[in-house]
């Protein structure tokens, strides 16, 4: 399976890096749906749901999504979900976060734990 990860969690890249690819975008939580959209219309597939979790786009400036780097078709399953997700997120991104570094970090290792137990699940190491 050629599996990415697209990231915009310098967490990410640090720990998973040099295991898999991983797109780090130096953007919005909003960048990281945008790019996985743009994937998706090369023929990329998901493999995690953009809005997994519990914590909601206006909470944290963090997200990461798997996907399968494919070239082909295109897999409407996976864009009707990411342009879903794109739209929830739009509704909840109304106001800019305003967190210290101490709570930045916390919501590093958040989005760090749960890429890592969807890893789990797709089996992929």
């Amino acid at each position: 399976m050629n599996t990415k990860i697209i990231t915009n969690n310098i967490l990410i890249q640090e720990k998973l890096g040099k295991t898999l690819p991983v797109t780090l975008i130096d953007g919005s939580y909003i960048d990281v749906l945008y790019n996985a959209r743009d994937r998706i219309h090369e023929g990329a597939k998901l493999l995690t749901h953009p809005l997994m979790g519990s914590v909601k786009p206006n909470e944290t400036p963090y997200r990461t999504i798997i996907i399968e780097n494919c070239k082909g078709d295109l897999d409407f399953d996976s864009l009707l979900i990411i342009e879903n997700s794109i739209e929830t997120s739009k509704k909840f991104l109304t106001q800019e976060l305003v967190l210290n570094e101490s709570i930045l970090e916390d919501f590093k290792v958040i989005d760090l734990k749960l890429i890592e137990s969807a890893l789990s699940g797709l089996e992929i190491f």
